[in-house]
Parts: C-alpha cells; structure tokens; sequence
C-alpha cells in the first residue's frame, strides 16, 4: 500500500529514536512508535505511546535516525510542535512529549491540558 506522508510537525528526538529501536529491534518489531492522545489524566488529556506494526494512510510521519513517528489525524491537534523525547534519570526512564500547547502538566508527564 502506497501513502502519502505529509511533512510532521512532531519530532522524535536522537534518544528517543534509539530506544525505540531497542525495544523494536528486542521484541522483533518495526520500528515505528505511535503517539496518540486521550481524554483522562489528571489534566485532562494523556498521551499514549505504543509499537505500531505500519503508518496508516491518515497519519502524520516524522523519522529520526530510521524510527518512524507516527500521529494520527485526531491527535495532532493536540501534539502540533511538540519533541518526543526519551529521558534517563535517578527517578527513572521514561518518555517526555514536551509540548508548546500545554498550559499545564502533571508530575509525571504525562498528561496535560490545553
């Protein structure tokens, strides 16, 4: 199936494309990492991330070192201009989406409102 991608206004960053490759390359999947937004969290929205087995034809593509990015069509309103990013601390490892839209934000990271 041919798509057309259009041109992302996410971005995954260096390390974050590494670590999805690592989980891809460990669990034998593509490496394709699938950003989703959901109503819930303690600030009204979540974020959602998970392997995805291909792009779909709605959805939006950013690529970083070979690792595929993909938000769908209803999220990007919500995640427009933000930078995935995967972060290593005392606290723990985790992904961060540093979001320019999000008023506020949870401890956590991850969920917020706009």
């Amino acid at each position: 199936m041919t798509t057309d991608l259009q041109t992302a206004p996410v971005t995954l960053s260096p390390s974050a494309a590494a670590r999805v490759a690592a989980i891809a390359a460990k669990q034998g999947k593509a490496a394709i990492l699938r950003l989703s937004v959901e109503g819930g969290g303690c600030s009204g929205f979540q974020y959602k991330f998970g392997l995805a087995e291909a792009v779909d034809g709605a959805d939006t593509v950013s690529e970083t070192d070979g690792v595929q990015l993909v938000v769908d069509d209803v999220s990007l309103d919500l995640v427009a201009g933000c930078v995935v990013d995967y972060v290593e601390s005392l606290g723990g490892a985790a992904f961060r989406v540093e979001n320019p839209q999000a008023v506020a934000g949870c401890g956590c990271g991850s969920s917020f409102a706009i």
